[in-house]
């Protein structure tokens, strides 16, 4: 055998061995079809869409569940435009000008620190009147453990001044309140949510 038909058959079989004539991956190459690496590749960015889609949708859905969770344990939380100070201000003096009477005013802070605990501003407003909170005691004693009307001024870890109150609705509900109290719980609703968005929003 020559050597150039030896060199030619030996580069044949080396191709057949090793690139392999009959390989689609390589033929695919060859022709300037993908390959599976390139498919596989091909496949995974026409799939992100779908998959950012998903994610959005799982996101969404616990972000409901999460507002679900809030409402079905009744605190309403309401974010300020102002600091905790100035918040708790505004709403005292909302709460003295829609003549309610302020029995308490509680700085868990203040209260930390005096043992020596960190507490980011944490302040508790108690206010109400005889008038809106005996009704319902009239129909169930034991909402008596929710009343009087409570507020809290608290500031997260980003610096957020968050106002919350127990929601009225939820409380009737808690302690099997009938329906003779229907207006009182919504006259309270109401009131609660006008004085929680004046002291929280800018005017």
């Amino acid at each position: 055998m020559s050597g150039a038909r030896h060199a030619v058959l030996k580069w044949r079989g080396r191709r057949v061995a090793g690139l392999g004539i009959g390989s689609r991956r390589n033929s695919e190459a060859e022709f300037g079809h993908p390959g599976r690496a390139e498919r596989n590749e091909m496949a995974s960015v026409m799939r992100l869409p779908t998959r950012l889609a998903a994610f959005a949708l799982i996101a969404a859905t616990c972000f409901l569940l999460g507002m679900r969770a809030m409402a079905a344990d009744g605190l309403i939380t309401i974010k300020s435009a102002f600091g905790p100070e100035a918040t708790m201000k505004r709403l005292e003096a909302e709460v003295k000008a829609r003549g309610l009477t302020v029995f308490a005013r509680v700085d868990h802070a203040a209260g930390a620190a005096a043992v020596n605990l960190p507490l980011r501003p944490t302040d508790l407003l108690i206010f109400g009147n005889a008038k809106g909170g005996t009704p319902l005691m009239q129909s169930i004693q034991s909402i008596g453990i929710d009343l009087p009307l409570k507020a809290l001024v608290w500031q997260d870890g980003a610096g957020n001044t968050w106002l919350s109150y127990n929601d009225p609705s939820w409380l009737a509900k808690r302690h099997g309140l009938g329906d003779e109290v229907d207006a009182t719980v919504t006259a309270l609703a109401a009131a609660l949510d006008a004085l929680a968005r004046a002291a929280t929003k800018s005017r």
